[in-house]
């Protein structure tokens, strides 16, 4: 296909709108101690099926952006906005890593063993976010809040960066599966040449 690196620049900005999008409209927030809070959201679901779409670079740039620009826009979260820039664009490394240099899912043509990499992808990246971003954050907090909010909060952080992990696989490895014949058919789909080169 030609011009699939402008085609992967152009859908960056599209994933970095739907993170935004996700993370920031359709998100339950919830309120802890010191007028932090936590969120239950489906915007690391944009990220990896970014990831899986584009590769791990510029799917994890998408929701890396998106997301950080839905911290910059929420006096809560604001102060977050490096962090999660960081941690969103290593859930797009870490899965496009396991789907495209291991996995191989864009030139594989068993249906079966596209879905077991395209779990495991999404697994890998959302796993290392279940471990670090409570982890990160408490230590992020620990600097700005103190010690006994920080370990106030870190329990909450687990829960909830828990749940986003789950629901977020099951969304992310549905929506991959079923746009990519969809993708394939009409040409649009990125081969894995292309992701490799992330």
């Amino acid at each position: 296909m030609k011009n699939e690196k402008l085609l992967k620049i152009v859908l960056t900005g599209i994933f970095a709108a739907l993170s935004y999008v996700v993370f920031t409209f359709l998100q339950i927030k919830i309120p802890m101690p010191g007028g932090d809070a936590t969120s239950i959201h489906l915007g690391n679901a944009v990220c990896v099926l970014g990831a899986l779409l584009l590769g791990g670079f510029y799917g994890g740039l998408g929701g890396a952006i998106g997301m950080t620009i839905g911290d910059l826009f929420d006096p809560v979260y604001i102060a977050y906005a490096p962090k999660t820039f960081i941690l969103k664009l290593c859930i797009g490394l870490i899965t496009g890593v396991i789907a495209h240099k291991i996995g191989h899912i864009s030139t594989e043509k068993d249906n079966t063993k596209v879905l077991k990499w395209t779990i495991a992808a999404a697994v890998g990246g959302l796993l290392f976010n279940v471990i670090f971003d409570p982890l990160v954050g408490y230590f992020y907090k620990l600097l700005i809040l103190g010690k006994p909010a920080a370990e106030l909060t870190l329990a909450w952080n687990v829960a909830s960066t828990s749940i986003n992990a789950f629901t977020s696989t099951i969304v992310s490895v549905a929506v991959y599966m079923a746009l990519r014949p969809a993708l394939k058919k009409s040409g649009l789909f990125i081969t894995a040449a292309t992701a490799k080169k992330n």
